[in-house]
């Protein structure tokens, strides 16, 4: 969109002047101070490589669901974009080029070299202004991050990429992230200064603008320990059950999300449900018991999450009632067949939220396993019962699940991709590291292919991954240690935070495409276009080849500009 926005409570981070390091591992270089006791993040990539093209994966996670946030005309707030991984198999789309690390642009001319961590100028006198204007253009290339660019207005000329807007395709309803416990014990190590930044870099008008946020109903992979929310045995009444635990690493983190974005629409899931409820009486693995007491119980337990969280002002709007039904892992997780699925959504779950009022809506997800007789069956066995999906008001899809979009889309209801893939993959033995997640340029490139894919399928939203990690982004297996990217990292020896390509990439679609965008046909290029409810037309695309004067036709315009070499633009324009 392209209009003046006033009052931006995170225009304070235009005075902060930025530079930044790269480092071959991703980790590492700080960024300079700029006034006071600022920390700016840093960009983080990794070596710069001549390698192209745009990955193309069939693999993917939705998750939240809004539209962008502008950018200021001084370069705006940057971010990263990561993943989370499931224990699916199948390779993930090729990468294109690897590493690299860009600066962060913002208000005040930088001093030194961005690729040496060059100390920051000084802000410009006068204080943060009280509005600004979408930029029309803005590019992001290795090195050279969410640089606002110039577009040129001409006569002739031929189109590289044409924007059709004519041609619709589905509405569109947003980004988001997932919020887990890891993300907020690094954010602690913060200042405040910086803990604000890294949630307006997410949240923030001035930032990625997510709309969406996944919450886990007890422990994720990326939880700080095991535990559900009811762990006394037996006790079908949940007379026990508590969100207490929830108070220490989990609420903070969604209170200070909300405190920037009041209307973060948020959902959630169970990575396992209570030990007790499984065959194995563990939190890893098991199998979901198919008892009625314990299915009503179940059933009890995630109307009561909805209940508890609404008691301390935090809105759950939807339940997918569990994380990769069809894989058993070496963290938090339980299986569940297609029939115990069907029944449970029949019988318990639906009529439970129906008689309690629970006011939050049952999507069927996260479904991740595409392997014969998993997912995708219990997908295909839900939608065959009436029953069930009578109950049933969206879908989430992740990893290898995006062929199944196809056969969702004539039921008119959201497709969640609910899981971006995570990078680092450690059965690609050949770039696999054991011990730090790139979090580079090569994985934003992937990260790319992976939105395009899924959001050309039909997706409706798409969610990150971790939003926030450490440096090494280890999760709580630790029989195989699957070190993942993050949109954001946190250096805990330096306590400073750093950014990573894949978040711009995020960004380059979610800060100027709107909820209830319709996604519109493109010609030409590698490239994904929307326009807004205001009208306002948006087109993202990447250029895999040599920096290059791009010219394209959108709103019955020709117009012109530089594209940098294997680097993204985003044109804004009305």
């Amino acid at each position: 969109m392209n209009r003046a926005l006033a009052g931006i409570a995170s225009l304070w981070l235009l005075a902060l002047p930025f530079a930044c390091s790269s480092s071959e591992s991703g980790g590492g270089a700080q960024g300079p101070t700029g006034g006071a006791s600022v920390s700016p993040p840093t960009t983080t990539g990794g070596a710069p490589s001549n390698a192209g093209g745009t990955p193309s994966t069939n693999a993917g996670t939705p998750s939240a669901q809004q539209g962008g946030t502008p950018n200021t005309p001084t370069g705006g707030v940057p971010s990263t974009a990561g993943g989370t991984p499931s224990e699916s198999g199948g390779a993930p789309a090729a990468n294109g080029g690897s590493g690299g690390s860009g600066p962060v642009p913002t208000g005040g001319a930088p001093g030194g070299n961005p690729g040496t961590g060059g100390s920051g100028g000084q802000p410009e006198a006068g204080g943060a202004p009280s509005t600004f204007v979408e930029p029309q253009l803005v590019t992001s290339a290795q090195n050279a991050y969410w640089k606002v660019g110039t577009l040129t207005e001409v006569a002739s000329g031929t189109a590289g990429v044409t924007v059709n807007d004519a041609s619709t395709f589905q509405k569109w309803d947003g980004f988001g992230g997932t919020f887990n416990e890891v993300g907020w014990a690094m954010l602690q190590l913060l200042s405040e200064t910086d803990r604000k930044l890294a949630i307006d870099l997410l949240f923030g008008v001035d930032g990625a603008r997510f709309a969406f946020g996944r919450v886990p109903i007890g422990s994720s992979d990326y939880a700080l320990e095991r535990y559900t929310l009811n762990e006394k045995a037996g006790d079908f009444a949940m007379e026990s059950f508590s969100i207490e635990h929830d108070k220490g690493n989990l609420i903070p983190y969604l209170q200070a999300a909300l405190a920037v974005k009041p209307d973060i629409r948020l959902w959630a899931s169970p990575w396992t449900p209570p030990t007790w409820m499984k065959t194995n009486a563990a939190f890893d693995g098991g199998n979901m018991k198919d008892d009625d007491q314990t299915l009503g119980a179940h059933a009890l337990y995630l109307a009561k999450f909805v209940e508890e969280y609404a008691k301390v002002g935090i809105k759950i709007e939807a339940i997918h009632p569990q994380n990769e039904p069809g894989y058993e892992t070496r963290y938090p997780s339980c299986l569940w067949t297609a029939e115990l699925m069907t029944k449970f959504i029949r019988d318990f779950l639906g009529p439970t939220f129906e008689e309690r009022q629970v006011p939050a809506q049952i999507f069927l997800g996260t479904m991740s396993n595409a392997d014969a007789g998993k997912d995708g069956t219990i997908v295909s066995t839900v939608l065959a019962d009436a029953g069930a999906m009578k109950y049933v008001k969206g879908f989430g899809l992740q990893w290898n699940m995006i062929n199944t979009i196809s056969s969702l889309k004539s039921r008119n209801l959201p497709i969640v991709q609910s899981e971006h893939k995570c990078g680092n993959y450690p059965w690609e033995t050949a770039t696999f590291n054991a011990t730090t997640p790139p979090n580079d340029h090569a994985y934003g490139v992937e990260s790319w292919g992976l939105i395009v894919d899924w959001i050309t399928a039909g997706a409706t939203s798409y969610s990150a991954w971790n939003m926030v990690l450490d440096k090494n982004g280890q999760n709580l297996d630790m029989m195989r240690p699957w070190p993942q990217n993050a949109l954001l990292w946190v250096d805990k020896d330096t306590k400073k935070l750093n950014i990573t390509p894949a978040y711009y990439v995020f960004r380059h679609v979610s800060e100027f495409v709107d909820p209830g965008a319709t996604r519109v046909a493109t010609t030409g290029g590698n490239a994904l276009a929307f326009k807004n409810p205001d009208g306002t037309l948006v087109l993202s695309l990447f250029n895999s080849g040599a920096a290059k004067k791009e010219t394209v036709s959108i709103g019955g315009k020709l117009l012109q500009f530089d594209v940098p070499g294997n680097g993204w633009a985003t044109v804004n324009w009305k």
